[in-house]
């Protein structure tokens, strides 16, 4: 039976916008101005090369850039120069400033939680279960959590820069048990990556998957995890 549970981040209790409500936010606050059709194909080179962080999956990666891929969640330097080598990959006019459209994605108003994200967070904390974030990501996503009000219902958040591990290494999950004070064989871990965040079970942790699927597409995925928890 469940004691506690540990959540991904990323399509699993927010959703980033999409790359177009990405650039098109940015390029009406800072340009450079785009055409319709200038703005679809910029869009769609971006998405190739998956620019976004936690957007669409790069389907193309530059061999100079692997590298820092690969690790792009270690360091938020390494996370900051991948992002924008795909960036630059992706053949942005000259007026875009790249490193300015990486930042933009650290705003809150980047990220949607999911409709059941509030309603299963605060049930877990009425029956007084306690709750970690653990993530592969690259900056601090405490902001993104306060913005929505949801700060006060996660206990703690293991970050894999901040922790030197990345799911799914078992290391990031013992983490995140330690800090619930919780055997591994006690606590779930939710997300929707089965190679990384599946990595839990190899502790004992439960595993309950979920879809990465934009914010009006998945309903009600995260309920399930109540029927799990003790008491």
């Amino acid at each position: 039976m469940t004691k506690g549970v540990m959540f991904d981040f990323s399509g699993t209790l927010f959703r980033v916008v999409s790359t177009a409500e990405w650039l098109a936010a940015f390029t009406a606050a800072a340009g450079p101005g785009l055409s319709a059709p200038e703005q679809a194909e910029l869009v769609a080179r971006l998405e190739e090369f998956g620019a976004l962080p936690g957007g669409v999956p790069p389907r193309r990666i530059p061999p100079e850039v692997q590298e820092a891929w690969d690790t792009r969640d270690l360091t938020p330097e390494l996370h900051r120069s991948a992002y924008t080598a795909l960036t630059r990959a992706a053949a942005p006019p000259a007026g875009l400033d790249v490193d300015a459209l990486y930042e933009s994605h650290l705003a809150p108003a980047s990220w949607r939680p999911y409709p059941d994200t509030a309603p299963v967070l605060h049930e877990l904390r009425r029956r007084g279960v306690p709750v970690a974030v653990v993530s592969n990501i690259g900056w601090d996503l405490r902001p993104v959590f306060r913005a929505h009000g949801l700060d006060e219902l996660v206990d703690s958040y293991v970050l894999s820069y901040e922790v030197g591990a990345q799911k799914p290494d078992p290391a990031i999950f013992e983490t995140a048990c330690a800090r619930l004070g919780l055997a591994p064989a006690d606590v779930l871990m939710v997300g929707d990556d089965r190679t990384c965040d599946g990595g839990a079970t190899v502790l004992g942790c439960a595993f309950h998957p979920v879809e990465h699927l934009p914010v009006d597409r998945r309903p009600d995925a995260l309920l399930p995890v109540l029927a799990t928890l003790t008491g």
